[in-house]
């Protein structure tokens, strides 16, 4: 496969090293032990079929990516027992290592590989009855239960006479029989959010105790883990197969968009439900945790610990705001593809912040209020189309000071960095900057990468440094 294959599959060559690298290890430990979503039996009236059912050398189970329409290697590529790629296939075994056994007893849950609090995302099983729980989150939990479909999957074509068109109408039709249609940027990002941000099932919510326990802290970027995980080509099949007529690709720029919006939609649902409290406290996960987790100075000259933050300024010293790493993504975003939005965002944002130090049923009422903004902007998103240019736009509206100004926790910074990578990968894609050119400024987006690499060595002032020259860097290749 040529380099440019590729780069249009979301593999990133030239990411595979430095920080980067370092930092994708972090976070394939947390996507490890938050595995996307399993779904419930009863989806469609499907039945789940397992792995096995994909592992034929026909099918998906080559040792080589030499298939004619599809690479037919993918259960490999699922099985990678190092790479992020085959992160999913070692969901449930990772809880039977020490790191899971030493949460579980934190927890008192007993045995981590039977307890429904962990195989909710960490096996389709989870919430898939009849499913093997050791295939780990198997081909269909992000696929779908194959029990409708999969006959007409492996069928093959059957007349010569328009083999594109009747691949197209089948496909068609095995999204009515209930397979996934992935290629939509909201269908994924509902799918991708239920485990690696949060769902209300049993086994699918990172709490705060959970995280005290020992679980890594979620983090998640919509476009990012599905470059991690891609198993197939873009070629001109799949653009006609999965798109129709126009065999368009992925719009990385709004898969990032869409999955910022969706993960702060899915965030904001959670804390208006039961999920927002945990006995007399609120629940913590949805709190920010650098704004509490800082050292106490007792001496006779005062050492102030925060830093001000424009975007919270509702909020007295000392209280805990809510986490609003998707909301700075989004309010950047916003002022560049739904710019009707985004004066609407900003209010009702700073809405919440102050219903945050009422009490809980006004926050309740303002996080709906930001809900329905925030689901204007997935619409929007997920309505048009972005180019190459746009991506250039974008990182400009991510690093302005209005945005940068709010990058004095971690997390937002994390998905300030996150972003960036993922809008040159499509300014790559889109082919408005070369591969070599990319490579050439690794080193400046790897030195953002390490000023979020320790969050408990994060220093605002050295992460804002770093992230300027990476930004500088992209622009210079405009």
């Amino acid at each position: 496969m040529t380099t440019d294959a590729k780069v249009r599959r979301g593999e990133r060559p030239w990411a595979a090293m430095g920080a980067f690298a370092l930092l994708l290890l972090a976070l394939v430990v947390a996507a490890i032990v938050s595995a996307p979503p399993a779904r419930s039996q009863g989806e469609g009236g499907a039945h789940y079929t397992g792995v096995a059912s994909c592992a034929g050398s026909t099918c998906h189970g080559r040792m080589e990516g030499d298939g004619t329409v599809v690479r037919q290697d993918e259960l490999m590529k699922w099985q990678e027992p190092s790479t992020p790629g085959g992160a999913h296939s070692r969901a449930w075994a990772v809880l039977q290592g020490s790191r899971s056994q030493f949460i579980a007893r934190n927890l008192g849950i007993g045995d981590p590989a039977k307890a429904p609090m962990c195989l909710g995302c960490h096996s389709t099983a989870g919430t898939a009855r009849g499913a093997p729980v050791e295939d780990g989150v198997g081909c269909e939990s992000c696929h779908g239960p194959a029990g409708g479909w999969i006959a007409s999957h492996y069928a093959g074509v059957t007349t010569t006479a328009d083999p594109d068109r009747e691949m197209r109408e089948k496909h068609l039709a095995n999204l009515r029989a209930g397979l996934r249609k992935l290629e939509d940027p909201v269908v994924r990002a509902a799918v991708c959010v239920d485990c690696h941000f949060g769902a209300a099932g049993e086994g699918q919510f990172v709490t705060h105790r959970i995280m005290a326990a020992g679980h890594p802290r979620i983090s998640f970027e919509l476009d990012l883990f599905s470059s991690l995980q891609a198993h197939h080509h873009e070629d001109a099949d799949y653009g006609w197969r999965k798109f129709g007529a126009s065999g368009a690709r992925t719009d990385h720029v709004q898969m990032w968009a869409v999955g910022q919006a969706t993960a702060l939609e899915r965030s904001l649902s959670l804390f208006q439900s039961r999920r927002g409290t945990e006995g007399m406290f609120p629940e913590f996960y949805f709190l920010d945790c650098h704004s509490c987790h800082r050292r106490i100075y007792d001496q006779a000259k005062p050492v102030k610990t925060s830093v001000d933050n424009p975007g919270r300024a509702a909020l007295p010293e000392g209280m805990p705001p809510y986490n609003d790493e998707n909301l700075i993504m989004l309010s950047a975003a916003a002022r560049v593809a739904a710019p009707a939005l985004a004066d609407q965002l900003a209010a009702r944002t700073a809405a919440f912040h102050k219903a945050m130090t009422i009490d809980r049923a006004s926050a309740v009422a303002a996080a709906a209020q930001l809900g329905q903004t925030v689901s204007a902007l997935k619409s929007a998103f997920a309505s048009r189309g972005f180019s190459g240019a746009d991506a250039f736009t974008l990182v400009d509206a991510v690093a302005a000071k209005a945005t940068t100004d709010r990058f004095t926790d971690y997390s937002g910074s994390q998905q300030a960095v996150m972003g960036i990578d993922t809008l040159l990968n499509a300014m790559v894609s889109s082919g408005r900057v070369t591969v070599g050119a990319a490579a050439g400024i690794r080193a400046d987006i790897d030195r953002a990468y390490t000023s979020v690499k320790d969050p408990n060595a994060y220093k605002p002032s050295d992460f804002q440094a770093s992230f300027g020259s990476a930004v500088r860097a992209i622009r210079a290749l405009r």
